[in-house]
């Protein structure tokens, strides 16, 4: 089993920046696509950003290019998020989620950690 633990979220002005980790144990996240989900209010689970396992491809979804980056330290097993210049509009519940590269079924998601952004 592998065990996520999100942290870093809290309550910020408008302009203002959050920086989210997600520690894993229990396995090596070397070999796993990594990413971090969000879910408002009423609103879908959307991904935000993503970064590839054996290749260095990366994603981020429009509402957040030029303000998030994800970024990964294999030697501390742990993924981060940098968020600045928050908008009241990126408030939500943040999910860490990574999945193996080929045993796809191999899919472990954190418990979450709210950001709230004030406007």
């Amino acid at each position: 089993q592998l065990h996520l633990v999100e942290s870093g979220g809290g309550l910020v002005q408008s302009g203002g920046s959050l920086r989210l980790s997600c520690v894993a144990s229990g396995k090596s996240l070397r070999h796993y696509v990594v990413g971090w989900f969000r879910q408002a209010p009423g609103k879908e689970r959307e991904g935000v950003a993503f970064k590839g396992g054996f290749d260095n491809s990366e994603y981020y979804t429009d509402s957040v290019k030029d303000r998030f980056t994800i970024s990964r330290d294999n030697a501390k097993n742990t993924v981060s998020l940098q968020m600045n210049n928050l908008k009241p509009e990126d408030t939500a519940v943040y999910y860490c989620n990574v999945r193996h590269s080929i045993v796809h079924a191999r899919d472990y998601w954190g418990h979450g950690t709210q950001v709230t952004v004030s406007s």
